[in-house]
């Protein structure tokens, strides 16, 4: 049996090519929104961090979720992120 080849996407922290299974999924869908997406199967265009803090501090000080989805970024997103990593801290 053929295995399954899991996608890797490049994270906005590190710019590290990772398997997507091990990153946070961020969409901006098709009227602007943007969100946390814990599935990673929702519409829209995503960007990807990985599950750590020091990803995450990177990506807030070089502003790269905005330069990805060229749009500021609310301040709740980047709190959602925070409260998500956190929860992946946790376990």
């Amino acid at each position: 049996m053929k295995k399954k080849k899991i996608p890797l996407r490049r994270c906005v922290g590190c710019r590290e090519m990772k398997d997507k299974r091990e990153l946070l999924r961020i969409v901006k869908n098709s009227e602007g929104a943007i969100f946390v997406d814990p599935t990673g199967k929702k519409n829209g265009r995503g960007a990807y961090i990985c599950k750590s803090m020091a990803c995450y501090e990177k990506a807030v000080k070089s502003k790269s979720l905005s330069r990805e989805f060229g749009c500021e970024i609310p301040k709740e997103v980047y709190d959602e992120i925070a409260r998500q990593l956190e929860a992946y801290a946790g376990e």
